[in-house]
């Protein structure tokens, strides 16, 4: 699917349900407010990138939306229907999948058996399917990642990028709709870090709606169909990366200062 096409569908989805949507979250530790009324929605095959510094709230949110924390108030939509999300159990159950930044892979373990780790494949006498799992395991990074081959090598020895594509293979394996990507292109390389972009654009195509936490701006609007931005716990505001400079977007992250392009949020200093 080419760029032009994937902004189309975008546009069209727009005008639907979004994937996602978080309505006026809070949050406290410690009589602190970690996120203070936040409010941010996904729609199918788009990438949302959450910015702002250390502390600004974004990682909260979305451990909020993969069940490690608990909500003190607002709701969460899935498909325009309100669910309960108390814990990680239940975020997988509305197809919500996390990759962390160390990627949670077991180093010494193949592509397959990372791939179904505490989901392993049984043959009808009890013992470990090998040949279904990586059978699978082949047709989902074939999806993704067509060139890879190295499947009967421990994930120790992969590259930066071939490592992140196991991550998202075992993500979306379970059927997953929804993603959050934790700094995906920390630590890589320009070429891993482009095979890491091409692996977006693939999810995207299939409809799989992506927050993406990064503190690279250039990966950002690289990546990125749109990015909200907090602050002090507060949304300042969301704007498209099309509609937007690099230098707006850090006036949002370091002042809180909306373009006229944004949708301000209650963070957003008043003009």
């Amino acid at each position: 699917m080419t760029n032009t096409s994937n902004s189309v569908a975008a546009a069209d989805q727009k005008a639907g349900t979004p994937l996602v949507e978080m309505r006026e979250i809070s949050i406290a530790f410690g009589g602190i407010k970690a996120v203070d009324h936040a409010t941010i929605d996904l729609y199918p095959g788009e990438v949302v990138g959450l910015l702002g510094h250390n502390g600004a709230g974004k990682t909260t949110l979305i451990k909020v939306l993969s069940g490690a924390y608990q909500r003190d108030a607002g709701s969460i939509h899935i498909n325009g229907e309100q669910v309960d999300i108390n814990n990680p159990r239940d975020a997988k159950a509305q197809g919500i999948e996390t990759i962390y930044q160390n990627l949670a892979l077991a180093d010494n373990l193949d592509a397959a058996a990372n791939l179904y780790i505490g989901r392993e494949l049984k043959t009808k006498f009890g013992t470990l399917d090998d040949v279904a799992m990586e059978a699978a395991t082949r047709g989902v990074m074939g999806r993704l990642n067509p060139n890879f081959r190295r499947f009967k090598e421990p994930v120790k020895a992969l590259s930066g990028g071939q490592r992140q594509s196991v991550a998202i293979a075992r993500a979306i394996n379970f059927n997953a709709r929804i993603l959050i990507m934790d700094e995906p292109t920390a630590a890589l390389g320009p070429a891993e870090t482009a095979q890491v972009g091409e692996l977006i654009k693939q999810l995207k195509s299939e409809g799989i709606g992506i927050f993406l936490i990064s503190h690279d701006l250039h990966d950002v609007f690289d990546l990125a169909d749109r990015v909200t931005v907090m602050k002090n716990g507060r949304v300042v505001g969301t704007v498209k990366t099309s509609e937007v400079t690099h230098d707006e977007v850090l006036g949002m992250i370091i002042a809180g200062k909306c373009p006229p392009s944004a949708i301000p949020g209650p963070g957003a200093l008043a003009h």
